[in-house]
Protein backbone atom coordinates (compact mmCIF):
# COMPACT_ATOMS: atom_id res chain seq x y z
CA UNK A 1 0.00 0.00 0.00
CA UNK A 2 2.93 2.84 0.96
CA UNK A 3 4.54 2.00 -2.14
CA UNK A 4 1.15 2.71 -4.14
CA UNK A 5 1.34 5.85 -2.49
CA UNK A 6 4.97 6.79 -2.98
CA UNK A 7 4.38 5.45 -6.80
CA UNK A 8 1.34 7.88 -6.92
CA UNK A 9 3.00 10.49 -5.30
CA UNK A 10 5.75 10.87 -7.82
CA UNK A 11 3.17 10.65 -10.41
CA UNK A 12 1.15 13.22 -9.13
CA UNK A 13 4.80 16.03 -9.14
CA UNK A 14 6.08 14.73 -12.56
CA UNK A 15 2.50 16.24 -13.68
CA UNK A 16 2.72 19.68 -11.75
CA UNK A 17 6.14 19.97 -13.03
CA UNK A 18 5.25 19.27 -16.45
CA UNK A 19 2.15 22.00 -16.04
CA UNK A 20 4.51 24.69 -14.48
CA UNK A 21 7.21 24.15 -17.67
CA UNK A 22 4.23 24.09 -19.98
CA UNK A 23 3.53 28.17 -21.65
CA UNK A 24 1.59 29.03 -24.67
CA UNK A 25 2.69 28.97 -27.99
CA UNK A 26 2.38 32.69 -28.48
CA UNK A 27 3.63 33.72 -25.32
CA UNK A 28 2.02 35.60 -22.94
CA UNK A 29 -0.30 39.18 -23.02
CA UNK A 30 3.52 40.89 -22.77
CA UNK A 31 4.81 38.64 -25.37
CA UNK A 32 7.32 36.74 -23.18
CA UNK A 33 6.66 33.23 -22.56
CA UNK A 34 8.53 33.52 -19.08
CA UNK A 35 9.87 36.16 -16.59
CA UNK A 36 13.09 35.62 -15.91
CA UNK A 37 14.15 34.95 -12.20
CA UNK A 38 16.85 36.35 -10.40
CA UNK A 39 17.08 40.84 -10.05
CA UNK A 40 20.12 41.50 -8.25
CA UNK A 41 21.42 45.14 -8.34
CA UNK A 42 24.60 46.24 -10.29
CA UNK A 43 27.15 46.67 -8.15
CA UNK A 44 30.71 47.49 -8.48
CA UNK A 45 33.56 45.44 -8.91
CA UNK A 46 36.57 45.76 -6.57
CA UNK A 47 39.34 43.76 -5.37
CA UNK A 48 41.20 43.77 -2.16
CA UNK A 49 43.55 46.32 -4.09
CA UNK A 50 40.80 49.20 -5.01
CA UNK A 51 40.69 50.88 -2.33
CA UNK A 52 44.73 51.49 -2.16
CA UNK A 53 44.60 52.48 -5.71
CA UNK A 54 41.62 55.15 -4.69
CA UNK A 55 44.00 56.56 -2.03
CA UNK A 56 46.95 57.20 -4.07
CA UNK A 57 44.57 58.83 -6.49
CA UNK A 58 43.15 61.31 -3.82
CA UNK A 59 46.43 62.01 -2.51
CA UNK A 60 48.02 62.78 -6.15
CA UNK A 61 45.10 64.91 -6.31
CA UNK A 62 45.73 66.84 -3.31
CA UNK A 63 49.32 67.70 -3.73
CA UNK A 64 48.86 68.22 -7.71
CA UNK A 65 50.50 65.42 -8.58
CA UNK A 66 50.53 64.13 -12.62
CA UNK A 67 51.37 61.37 -14.00
CA UNK A 68 53.01 60.55 -16.73
CA UNK A 69 50.74 59.58 -19.75
CA UNK A 70 50.05 55.85 -20.02
CA UNK A 71 48.62 53.68 -23.33
CA UNK A 72 47.47 49.93 -22.29
CA UNK A 73 48.88 47.25 -24.92
CA UNK A 74 47.41 44.21 -25.46
CA UNK A 75 47.53 41.63 -22.03
CA UNK A 76 47.32 38.43 -23.61
CA UNK A 77 46.22 34.96 -22.38
CA UNK A 78 49.65 32.98 -22.88
CA UNK A 79 48.20 29.89 -21.08
CA UNK A 80 46.47 27.95 -23.69
CA UNK A 81 43.98 26.41 -21.76
CA UNK A 82 40.55 26.21 -22.83
CA UNK A 83 38.03 23.75 -23.35
CA UNK A 84 35.45 22.43 -26.37
CA UNK A 85 32.40 23.58 -24.36
CA UNK A 86 33.43 26.65 -22.15
CA UNK A 87 36.18 27.84 -24.59
CA UNK A 88 38.92 29.93 -22.90
CA UNK A 89 39.47 29.72 -19.06
CA UNK A 90 40.93 32.53 -18.73
CA UNK A 91 39.83 36.08 -19.30
CA UNK A 92 40.72 37.59 -22.35
CA UNK A 93 39.73 41.13 -21.56
CA UNK A 94 43.20 41.38 -19.23
CA UNK A 95 43.59 44.70 -20.93
CA UNK A 96 40.52 46.50 -20.02
CA UNK A 97 41.25 45.13 -16.22
CA UNK A 98 44.54 47.38 -16.48
CA UNK A 99 42.93 50.28 -17.95
CA UNK A 100 40.38 50.35 -15.16
CA UNK A 101 42.69 49.99 -12.64
CA UNK A 102 44.98 52.80 -13.63
CA UNK A 103 41.72 55.05 -13.82
CA UNK A 104 41.27 54.01 -10.17
CA UNK A 105 44.66 55.22 -9.45
CA UNK A 106 44.34 58.90 -11.20
CA UNK A 107 46.64 57.71 -13.83
CA UNK A 108 46.43 59.95 -17.38
CA UNK A 109 45.38 57.28 -19.91
CA UNK A 110 45.54 57.57 -23.85
CA UNK A 111 43.93 55.47 -25.95
CA UNK A 112 45.78 52.44 -27.70
CA UNK A 113 43.83 49.44 -27.22
CA UNK A 114 41.00 50.12 -29.87
CA UNK A 115 41.50 52.99 -31.79
CA UNK A 116 38.89 52.08 -34.98
CA UNK A 117 36.83 54.66 -34.33
CA UNK A 118 39.15 57.61 -34.13
CA UNK A 119 41.09 55.97 -36.97
CA UNK A 120 37.61 56.09 -39.17
CA UNK A 121 36.91 59.47 -38.20
CA UNK A 122 40.12 60.67 -39.21
CA UNK A 123 39.76 59.40 -42.55
CA UNK A 124 36.38 60.80 -43.21
CA UNK A 125 37.75 63.82 -42.01
CA UNK A 126 40.33 63.62 -44.56
CA UNK A 127 38.07 63.19 -47.11
CA UNK A 128 36.13 66.07 -46.06
CA UNK A 129 33.09 63.93 -44.50
CA UNK A 130 32.27 65.19 -41.20
CA UNK A 131 31.75 68.67 -39.99
CA UNK A 132 31.27 70.31 -36.58
CA UNK A 133 27.93 72.63 -36.72
CA UNK A 134 28.04 72.90 -40.78
CA UNK A 135 31.65 73.49 -40.61
CA UNK A 136 34.51 70.69 -42.07
CA UNK A 137 36.27 69.53 -39.17
CA UNK A 138 39.87 70.75 -39.76
CA UNK A 139 42.80 68.14 -39.02
CA UNK A 140 45.79 69.81 -37.35
CA UNK A 141 49.21 68.50 -36.98
CA UNK A 142 50.32 67.40 -33.62
CA UNK A 143 46.88 67.22 -32.13
CA UNK A 144 47.01 63.89 -30.43
CA UNK A 145 48.56 63.36 -27.23
CA UNK A 146 51.49 61.03 -27.16
CA UNK A 147 52.44 58.44 -24.49
CA UNK A 148 55.45 58.76 -22.34
CA UNK A 149 55.14 54.90 -21.40
CA UNK A 150 53.40 51.75 -22.25
CA UNK A 151 52.37 48.52 -20.58
CA UNK A 152 52.17 45.47 -22.18
CA UNK A 153 52.64 41.46 -21.06
CA UNK A 154 49.93 39.03 -20.41
CA UNK A 155 48.86 36.03 -18.35
CA UNK A 156 51.34 33.59 -18.23
CA UNK A 157 50.27 30.52 -15.71
CA UNK A 158 46.83 28.64 -14.97
CA UNK A 159 47.61 25.71 -12.77
CA UNK A 160 44.61 23.08 -11.47
CA UNK A 161 44.64 21.56 -8.58
CA UNK A 162 48.28 22.46 -6.67
CA UNK A 163 46.89 20.58 -4.00
CA UNK A 164 43.73 19.00 -3.31
CA UNK A 165 42.37 17.01 0.04
CA UNK A 166 39.12 15.51 1.06
CA UNK A 167 37.15 13.39 4.00
CA UNK A 168 34.68 11.01 3.89
CA UNK A 169 32.59 9.68 6.65
CA UNK A 170 30.07 6.78 6.70
CA UNK A 171 28.53 5.72 9.47
CA UNK A 172 25.97 3.34 10.47
CA UNK A 173 24.27 0.05 11.99
CA UNK A 174 25.51 -3.33 10.95
CA UNK A 175 21.83 -4.00 10.52
CA UNK A 176 20.66 -2.98 6.79
CA UNK A 177 17.01 -1.06 7.66
CA UNK A 178 18.96 1.08 10.40
CA UNK A 179 19.23 4.34 8.93
CA UNK A 180 23.18 5.75 7.51
CA UNK A 181 24.25 8.83 7.40
CA UNK A 182 27.11 9.87 5.10
CA UNK A 183 29.49 13.42 4.99
CA UNK A 184 32.18 14.53 2.58
CA UNK A 185 34.22 17.70 2.61
CA UNK A 186 36.65 18.81 -0.40
CA UNK A 187 39.19 21.59 -0.86
CA UNK A 188 41.26 22.31 -3.74
CA UNK A 189 43.70 25.51 -4.87
CA UNK A 190 45.06 26.62 -7.91
CA UNK A 191 46.31 29.56 -8.87
CA UNK A 192 47.11 32.21 -11.74
CA UNK A 193 50.01 34.16 -12.65
CA UNK A 194 51.22 37.46 -14.38
CA UNK A 195 54.18 38.97 -16.15
CA UNK A 196 53.75 43.20 -17.08
CA UNK A 197 56.31 44.82 -18.60
CA UNK A 198 56.37 48.88 -18.52
CA UNK A 199 58.31 50.25 -21.88
CA UNK A 200 59.23 53.88 -22.13
CA UNK A 201 57.16 54.32 -25.82
CA UNK A 202 60.23 57.01 -27.08
CA UNK A 203 63.05 54.59 -26.49
CA UNK A 204 61.00 51.32 -25.99
CA UNK A 205 63.24 50.54 -23.00
CA UNK A 206 62.08 48.21 -20.52
CA UNK A 207 62.02 50.50 -17.19
CA UNK A 208 59.59 47.92 -15.36
CA UNK A 209 59.45 44.18 -14.58
CA UNK A 210 56.45 43.28 -12.47
CA UNK A 211 55.55 39.12 -11.69
CA UNK A 212 52.79 38.33 -9.59
CA UNK A 213 50.72 35.13 -9.01
CA UNK A 214 47.49 34.65 -7.03
CA UNK A 215 46.14 31.60 -5.28
CA UNK A 216 42.30 30.19 -5.58
CA UNK A 217 40.75 28.06 -3.61
CA UNK A 218 37.62 25.66 -3.81
CA UNK A 219 35.41 24.06 -1.52
CA UNK A 220 32.94 21.30 -1.44
CA UNK A 221 30.71 19.78 1.30
CA UNK A 222 28.08 17.12 0.91
CA UNK A 223 26.29 15.50 3.77
CA UNK A 224 22.75 12.51 3.52
CA UNK A 225 20.54 10.30 5.16
CA UNK A 226 19.89 6.67 3.69
CA UNK A 227 17.41 4.82 5.63
CA UNK A 228 13.93 2.06 5.41
CA UNK A 229 11.33 3.14 6.70
CA UNK A 230 8.47 0.54 6.47
CA UNK A 231 8.53 -0.74 2.94
CA UNK A 232 9.53 3.02 1.62
CA UNK A 233 13.26 4.12 1.16
CA UNK A 234 14.66 7.21 2.46
CA UNK A 235 17.45 9.09 0.93
CA UNK A 236 18.19 12.74 1.79
CA UNK A 237 21.43 14.53 0.75
CA UNK A 238 22.16 18.02 0.21
CA UNK A 239 25.31 20.31 -0.20
CA UNK A 240 27.16 22.90 -1.52
CA UNK A 241 30.25 23.94 -3.65
CA UNK A 242 31.61 27.40 -4.19
CA UNK A 243 35.18 28.31 -5.67
CA UNK A 244 36.96 31.64 -5.63
CA UNK A 245 36.39 33.70 -9.18
CA UNK A 246 38.83 32.88 -11.60
CA UNK A 247 38.62 35.83 -13.33
CA UNK A 248 38.30 38.57 -10.20
CA UNK A 249 41.66 36.76 -9.10
CA UNK A 250 43.10 37.90 -12.37
CA UNK A 251 41.82 41.06 -11.89
CA UNK A 252 43.20 41.78 -8.57
CA UNK A 253 46.50 40.33 -9.57
CA UNK A 254 46.10 43.18 -11.76
CA UNK A 255 45.47 45.48 -9.40
CA UNK A 256 48.11 45.17 -7.43
CA UNK A 257 50.60 45.53 -10.06
CA UNK A 258 49.10 48.06 -11.41
CA UNK A 259 49.21 50.04 -7.70
CA UNK A 260 53.11 49.49 -7.65
CA UNK A 261 53.48 50.90 -11.27
CA UNK A 262 51.64 54.32 -10.14
CA UNK A 263 53.07 54.37 -6.89
CA UNK A 264 56.28 54.13 -9.13
CA UNK A 265 55.66 57.52 -10.66
CA UNK A 266 53.84 59.27 -8.14
CA UNK A 267 56.63 58.72 -6.06
CA UNK A 268 54.56 57.52 -3.42
CA UNK A 269 54.30 55.05 -1.18
CA UNK A 270 50.73 53.44 -1.85
CA UNK A 271 50.43 52.44 2.08
CA UNK A 272 51.32 56.32 3.23
CA UNK A 273 48.96 57.68 0.76
CA UNK A 274 46.35 56.20 2.77
CA UNK A 275 47.39 57.23 5.65
CA UNK A 276 47.70 60.99 4.59
CA UNK A 277 44.63 61.04 2.45
CA UNK A 278 42.84 63.37 5.44
CA UNK A 279 41.04 65.50 3.13
CA UNK A 280 41.36 68.09 6.16
CA UNK A 281 45.27 68.15 5.55
CA UNK A 282 47.12 65.89 6.97
CA UNK A 283 51.09 64.99 7.65
CA UNK A 284 53.06 65.03 4.16
CA UNK A 285 56.25 63.87 5.99
CA UNK A 286 58.40 61.55 4.17
CA UNK A 287 57.13 61.61 0.71
CA UNK A 288 58.74 62.63 -2.59
CA UNK A 289 57.71 64.60 -5.34
CA UNK A 290 54.79 66.43 -3.03
CA UNK A 291 56.09 70.18 -4.61
CA UNK A 292 54.76 69.73 -8.18
CA UNK A 293 54.09 67.48 -11.37
CA UNK A 294 55.94 63.92 -11.93
CA UNK A 295 58.74 63.96 -14.35
CA UNK A 296 58.00 61.30 -16.90
CA UNK A 297 61.75 61.69 -17.79
CA UNK A 298 62.84 60.90 -14.62
CA UNK A 299 59.88 58.68 -12.97
CA UNK A 300 62.03 55.42 -13.48
CA UNK A 301 65.77 57.05 -13.80
CA UNK A 302 66.52 55.45 -10.46
CA UNK A 303 66.05 52.00 -10.44
CA UNK A 304 66.73 51.49 -6.93
CA UNK A 305 63.72 52.82 -5.93
CA UNK A 306 61.53 50.43 -7.23
CA UNK A 307 61.87 48.27 -3.59
CA UNK A 308 61.71 44.96 -4.75
CA UNK A 309 61.41 44.10 -0.91
CA UNK A 310 58.24 45.95 -0.60
CA UNK A 311 56.55 44.44 -3.65
CA UNK A 312 57.25 41.16 -2.20
CA UNK A 313 55.13 42.48 0.56
CA UNK A 314 51.69 40.17 0.83
CA UNK A 315 50.04 42.42 2.38
CA UNK A 316 50.70 45.78 1.02
CA UNK A 317 48.03 47.39 -0.27
CA UNK A 318 45.75 44.32 0.52
CA UNK A 319 42.66 46.35 2.42
CA UNK A 320 42.10 43.59 4.53
CA UNK A 321 45.91 42.64 5.69
CA UNK A 322 47.77 45.90 5.02
CA UNK A 323 47.08 47.93 8.20
CA UNK A 324 47.49 51.45 6.83
CA UNK A 325 44.62 50.85 4.31
CA UNK A 326 42.76 49.33 6.72
CA UNK A 327 42.99 52.49 9.30
CA UNK A 328 42.10 54.69 6.38
CA UNK A 329 38.66 52.48 5.66
CA UNK A 330 38.14 52.91 9.18
CA UNK A 331 38.28 56.96 8.69
CA UNK A 332 41.58 56.77 11.23
CA UNK A 333 43.85 59.15 10.33
CA UNK A 334 46.29 58.72 13.22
Amino acid sequence: MIKTKLLMATLVSALALTGCATTARTGGADGNYATPIGGAPVTANPTPYSEALVCLANYARQHNLQSPRIAVGRLADYTGRASLEGGAAVTQGASLMAISAFAKAGVRLVERFDTSVSELELRYANNSLIGDNGTQRQIHAASLPGSDYHLVGGITELNYNIRSSGIDVLGGDRIDSDPTGVFNRRMWVMNIGLDLRLNETRTMETVDVISYQKQIVGREISAGVFAFWDDAVIDISGGGRSLEPVQLAVRSVIERAVLEISAQMYGVDPAAACIYADPIGGSTDGHTNVTGGVNATHTYGQRETSNVQARSNVDRGHERRDDHVRSYLRGRYD
